[in-house]
């Protein structure tokens, strides 16, 4: 019998990661929802640091969006929010200072003292800056 070596396909790395934790809690709040099928990740302009993410479930992709499946959680991203979000980590957390979603961000220069809104390099910053996102931030 005569051995056959299998061709090594190239590993395609999705454009974000997701962590257990946070998979099971999307899993969790997907199925409580009617007529959702992926979750939504972007970036919009706003915060108190020049961009503040975005998470929400929808019924499907769009035109132009990035599609992905990681931990079992089918994701969608725009096209703008893409580039920001390349080689982030969507996170879980439940502490007694807080819960909910956290988004770990290699390309956030600097982040705002509430964890919701972030900075990139210059000349990529939002077109509209709103102030003020709660406690823990100030100007």
């Amino acid at each position: 019998m005569r051995l056959m070596e299998i061709a090594e396909q190239p590993t395609i790395t999705p454009l974000m990661s997701v962590t257990d934790t946070a998979a099971a809690k999307i899993k969790q709040l997907m199925a409580e929802e009617d007529d959702v099928n992926v979750l939504r990740v972007a970036i919009q302009g706003g915060g108190c640091s020049g961009f503040q993410y975005g998470l929400g479930f929808d019924r499907g992709s769009q035109e132009g969006d990035v599609e992905f499946e990681v931990a079992g959680v089918p994701v969608v991203v725009d096209p703008f929010s893409a580039p920001y979000l390349q080689g982030a980590e969507i996170d879980y957390v439940d502490s007694i200072q807080a819960a909910g979603f956290a988004i770990n961000n290699p390309n956030a220069t600097s982040s705002c003292g509430c964890g919701h809104s972030f900075q990139v390099e210059a000349g990529a910053e939002a077109e509209s800056h709103v102030g003020g996102c709660g406690s823990g931030c100030s100007h």
